[in-house]
């Protein structure tokens, strides 16, 4: 253990082992290691390894602390050093059957989960009547975590199958992850003995990302550490991002009221960024006004301004930012992973990807899918090849029932089976009079509407300066398809992005009709030669990575672009309304802090939405950036300023090391 490396307040943070202690870890200052520093100083006291807990979000994280603990100390065995849900296991497998359930009990995942309430859905509901199970799981999960009682007496769909649900769980002797939390806060408040024991086993108790905790995993810590009060909690209220899925940020605001009297300590000196990217965050959230304020600084000099361009649209910005990143990996000699760009929404990441794609440059996308793998860019694709060829099995049998439409299973076994038998298509073995034959009536009148729909759109398709764009909407008029598609969303979050992303396929449709007369199969050859790569490359595979902001919180990176700050996009739409805009302001400081090196933050004049061009307006957040750390670039003149000769000469150079040249 080197405690000579840290700095003073780091140093203060780990020799304070007793009481409560709030770290206030400002981004890039270094808690992982103070966390670490902080058990193998506990260890060297002489307090017992058993009596060590440490809590943290992630299997990630717990095991990368896992990993710098043990590389410094011998007698680490022993200490728990966990998620709040392994935690919890740990808690319940001891003494769950005070709660009138078996040792022995059973974790349903999210896949078993949604099993289980399609089995009650269908016992429950009937014709006429309809319960998502993604939906259905959402509002379980929400009633769970809002701890908001659902009444007996309620006659609800919706209730009557969270009752049913929780007693199938209690019958299979099996929980839920969100009842893993709400068990063991349970078990904990209502026996004494348990409290006590888990109280006594972990006399230090240490929590990371302490920001993002909900009021649930508080009432766990407070349950855990209230008496002993050696609490040590590390968190930074800048970074809370995670409002939308129940983390309270009052949690570490109020920490005070929770444990009174705590030491708090600031851990400001940054060790990841430059001076002029610290102070651009700073007085970013310099404006949000509850916060507990802190100021970040580094010794790694001022560096290159932060730069703000203006694009005339998201076009142009995408062939921008990818160009600016071909450009400094040719003149700078760096590795593809030394770039990011972050952006807001997933549907921004189409037109970066195009643009990779073409210079042939590796790029993986973290946080999600590739554009195209995206499942409602699926199934919409799989619509479009339907239209242009109606004897593709593949993609009718892909949405066939997409959105429900009481085509069920059996019915479509039935086909499969019929169609192989004669040696035809599914679409033929629909149509054919022997197989409507066999249908009850509604099956046969939903299997009816699909193929007068797939011949309507066929026919239209077949017209000639048919708009292909205004074709798709019509087809996802007709088909509800957006209503469908909410219902199988978790929370509006998902809802909104998975809506966006189809809107983005609409005018990649438009775009492509823009500049080619290829129609609709020659946009789906396009699309499939496009997607015929390998995403699934490891965290060493060099490349370029595009991420949002929530998923790039914790990462850095040499040289950062933030895409799309405009009114709508960052600040989201939405914020204003619900009235979370504090929240995007630590979302835009988030993706600042990930920059080492350079920063460039770009916006768009226009966006084209449904092939036509639409007005933005430049970020809100974008005042408050410090004019000192900043520098506005003019797009015009640098994407028209010849090469300068030094450049040149490394640009020829490159080429010529690469061609095997001396």
């Amino acid at each position: 253990m080197r405690l000579f490396d840290l700095n003073p307040q780091q140093l203060e943070a780990v020799r304070t082992t007793h009481g409560p202690v709030l770290i206030l870890a400002g981004a890039g200052t270094g808690k992982t290691r103070v966390i670490a520093a902080r058990i193998m100083y506990l260890l060297s006291q002489g307090v017992a390894s058993e009596k060590i807990l440490a809590v943290t979000f992630t299997n990630k994280a717990a095991n990368e602390m896992r990993s710098r603990v043990g590389s410094g100390r011998e007698n680490k065995k022993g200490i728990t050093l966990c998620t709040f849900h392994a935690l919890c296991v740990r808690i319940l497998r001891r003494d769950i059957e005070k709660l009138g359930y078996k040792s022995n009990f059973s974790i349903y995942d999210e896949s078993d989960q949604l099993g289980l309430l399609r089995k009650i859905i269908t016992r429950l509901t009937s014709q006429n009547e309809k319960l998502d199970p993604a939906a259905a799981s959402s509002f379980i999960s929400k009633v769970k975590n809002l701890r908001h009682p659902v009444a007996a007496s309620e006659s609800s769909l919706q209730s009557a199958v969270f009752h049913r649900y929780q007693e199938a769980l209690k019958t299979y002797n099996a929980v839920d992850f969100d009842d893993l939390l709400i068990l063991a806060v349970r078990l904990l408040t209502e026996f004494r003995d348990v409290q006590e024991y888990w109280q006594q086993k972990h006399e230090f108790v240490m929590v990371d990302e302490f920001q993002d905790t909900n009021r649930l995993q508080l009432d766990l810590v407070l349950l855990l550490g209230g008496t002993h009060r050696n609490v040590c909690v590390v968190g930074d209220d800048d970074q809370s991002i995670y409002g939308w899925r129940g983390a309270e940020i009052s949690n570490i605001l109020e920490f005070e009221r929770h444990f009174p009297n705590p030491k708090i300590i600031k851990l400001e000196q940054n060790y990841r960024s430059t001076n002029s990217i610290l102070g651009t965050a700073n007085s970013v959230i310099f404006h949000n006004p509850r916060r507990r304020p802190k100021a970040l600084w580094s010794d790694n000099g001022e560096g290159q301004p932060v730069r703000i361009v203006a694009i005339p649209d998201d076009r142009e910005e995408a062939s921008y930012v990818v160009g600016e990143i071909q450009k400094q990996k040719l003149t700078e000699e760096c590795r593809w992973t030394d770039f990011a760009v972050i952006f807001r929404m997933n549907a921004q990441s189409r037109l970066i990807e195009e643009n990779l794609r073409r210079l042939h440059i590796p790029y993986r996308l973290v946080g999600g899918r590739s554009f195209f793998e995206r499942r409602e860019v699926k199934d919409l694709l799989a619509y479009l090849a339907c239209i242009v060829n109606p004897e593709d099995d593949v993609s009718l049998l892909r949405i066939i029932n997409t959105p429900a439409r009481g085509i069920g299973a059996s019915t479509i076994e039935l086909a499969i089976q019929k169609s192989n038998r004669a040696n035809t298509s599914v679409f033929q073995t629909l149509r054919s009079e022997t197989f409507q034959n066999l249908l009850s009536q509604r099956t046969l009148s939903g299997v009816r509407r699909f193929t007068d729909l797939i011949d309507g759109f066929e026919t239209k398709n077949a017209q000639p300066l048919t708009d292909l764009a205004r074709t798709v909407e019509e087809l996802l008029f007709d088909i509800d398809y957006f209503r469908g598609l909410r219902r199988t969303c978790k929370t509006p979050e998902e809802s909104l992005k998975r809506e966006e992303n189809v809107r983005e396929l609409i005018r990649a449709i438009s775009d492509y009709q823009g500049r080619s007369s290829d129609g609709l199969s020659g946009f789906l050859a396009e699309s499939i030669l496009d997607n015929d790569r390998d995403d699934k490359q490891d965290e060493n595979t060099d490349g370029v990575t595009l991420i949002t902001f929530h998923a790039a919180k914790g990462l850095e990176f040499n040289q950062v672009f933030l895409v799309g700050l405009e009114e709508g996009i960052l600040p989201h739409s939405r914020s204003k309304l619900e009235g979370n805009l504090d929240e995007e302001r630590r979302l835009f400081y988030v993706g600042i802090t990930r920059a080492k090196r350079s920063l460039t933050i770009s916006y768009c004049s226009n966006r084209l939405k449904y092939g036509s061009p639409a007005p933005c307006h430049p970020s809100v957040f974008l005042k408050d950036l410090d004019t000192r750390f900043t520098e506005v670039v003019d797009f015009r003149e640098v994407t028209n300023k010849p090469a300068g000769e030094q450049t040149a000469r490394q640009h020829f150079a490159r080429m010529r090391e690469l061609l095997g040249g001396n």
